[in-house]
């Protein structure tokens, strides 16, 4: 039985705005033809405010505002060490306000609030890194004694495009605006719909910082209109998206004809494998944080777990027992373990997955709406045991509180289920075994393996995926690689040696 706890009333946080505009050019603006969406709370699916909805002439606009601020404006040409005091003091603002900002992302997406508030503190560390990070920064150079100096020019690039996701909003978009900024260029920030509003928070904090005008730009609205224009605007030269794989598919084929510079974290359907002489106990606790925190919408979730058949019976009674422990309410309490789906547009993928699971494998958790919630997105967490892996809730993301856990036997059983899907993001390797788990992290298809561990990222590390799961690498230098030129300067020393044409014999 999940355990749950029922509100009395609908809660609401104080001070809350009605609606929420674009942020262009240092200013506050409607959209230009007025046009809005109502934006829901994940726990009542109640309209709670109405914010703008961009379209091409508002992209148009706000990429206009961002390219005076490259061309003119001071920022790119500051030196790294004034546009990293300018981001500490970002981060020094959003660590002053993040109860503040918790409370209203966990409000905004259905987060608990005690991971938003996780969120928050993440958000300023990622501006900390990059504004130290670009300072300490040392560029290649190469030397030809007494003929040659080769060295590597650092440039910004030009207006970034980024478009964000609706899971962990402001710590994601942290993750992008801190080295695009940290770099020099100028933004246009496009948010994902359903939670557009701690994104539009960012204007209030770049403001007092001292950002200047022009530098940070956001435009709200459905991403078929407003992210598509931002994708095809031949002045945005740089798109970062966090996302779906169709979606970034999509990104892809638009951005071709601009030859633009994509990076694209996407979608995952990573494996948890679990050997035999694995600590257990360890492994369940890991494993089931790692599907149901964040409300299982995180594109890391272990959402297919791989147990070696000797420990199967054992794994899975345990683990479906603490699956049903795992508390379920209101986003807002601190008790709270998996708080409410973004959007019931979400929570109905989620649960047509859950009916299609009954029909692929043995639910011992779970399974639907847990009791005392008649209203909200709320679903309990959900466990099916002995998915085939060819079954669709194997295969096809779910991004939601559902794990499918499957048996092995062997190492090469284990490798060929873990790399049997489209998708190559995270794997996680529970072993006492050192031989096994550095050959087995080798081998396995995913951009980032732990072993032993759950998902702990070093900021220096790169983040990024394989196969569907994603193009290119952001985090620590590849993100610096990612916002900047790199250009080669040739210096001859002494007599230049040229080849003579054109002087006969």
């Amino acid at each position: 039985m999940v355990e749950t706890k029922v509100t009395a009333q609908r809660h609401l946080p104080a001070d809350l705005p009605d609606r929420i505009q674009h942020y262009v050019g240092g200013e506050n603006v409607d959209s230009a033809d007025g046009a809005t969406f109502p934006v829901l709370d994940p726990a009542s699916n109640e309209t709670y405010l109405h914010a703008a909805a961009g379209k091409r002439v508002d992209v148009d606009r706000a990429v206009a505002a961002a390219r005076r601020a490259f061309d003119d404006g001071p920022w790119p040409r500051l030196l790294p060490r004034e546009r990293s005091r300018t981001l500490h003091r970002v981060a020094d603002i959003v660590e002053s306000r993040d109860t503040r900002l918790a409370e209203l992302e966990s409000f905004d997406s259905g987060l608990p609030i005690t991971q938003a508030l996780g969120q928050a503190r993440r958000a300023a560390e990622n501006f900390r890194f990059f504004a130290d990070l670009v300072v300490a920064q040392a560029d290649d150079a190469y030397k030809v004694p007494g003929r040659q100096i080769n060295y590597v020019n650092r440039k910004p690039i030009g207006v970034a495009g980024l478009i964000t996701p609706w899971n962990t909003p402001f710590m994601l978009e942290s993750w992008k605006l801190g080295p695009a900024l940290a770099t020099g260029n100028t933004v246009v920030l496009k948010p994902a719909e359903f939670t557009p509003l701690s994104a539009s928070l960012w204007a209030g904090i770049f403001q007092e910082a001292g950002l200047p005008p022009g530098v940070f730009n956001l435009v709200h609205g459905l991403g078929e209109e407003a992210g598509d224009a931002l994708v095809r605007h031949p002045d945005v030269p740089l798109i970062s998206f966090t996302g779906e794989s169709r979606t970034g598919q999509t990104i892809f084929a638009n951005a071709a004809p601009h030859l633009k510079g994509l990076s694209m974290e996407l979608g995952g359907k990573s494996p948890a494998v679990v050997f035999a002489d694995a600590d257990l106990s360890a492994a369940i606790d890991a494993t089931i944080f790692g599907v149901f925190s964040l409300n299982g919408e995180r594109c890391t979730a272990g959402s297919r777990i791989l147990v070696q058949r000797e420990v199967y019976d054992e794994f899975v009674e345990r683990y479906a027992a603490q699956a049903a422990r795992v508390v379920v309410g209101p986003p807002h309490e601190a008790r709270t373990e998996v708080g409410a789906l973004v959007h019931p547009e979400h929570y109905d993928k989620v649960m047509g997955y859950i009916e299609i699971g009954r029909t692929e494998g043995r639910l011992v958790a779970g399974g639907g709406r847990p009791e005392g919630f008649p209203t909200g997105n709320y679903v309990a967490p959900t466990v099916f045991v002995d998915v085939a892996p060819d079954a669709r809730i194997f295969q096809e993301e779910i991004f939601g509180p559902v794990v499918a856990i499957t048996p092995f036997d062997t190492d090469e059983d284990a490798l060929a289920l873990a790399n049997g899907v489209k998708y190559g993001l995270a794997a996680y390797v529970w072993t006492n075994d050192l031989r096994r788990a550095h050959t087995f992290a080798q081998a396995v298809e995913a951009g980032m393996v732990w072993l032993n561990s759950n998902n702990v990222r070093d900021l220096r590390t790169p983040f990024g995926g394989v196969k569907a799961s994603g193009l290119g690498h952001e985090g620590g230098y590849r993100s610096i690689d990612f916002y900047t030129h790199q250009q080669a300067v040739h210096v001859t020393l002494g007599e230049p040696h040229n080849p003579t044409f054109g002087k006969g014999h």
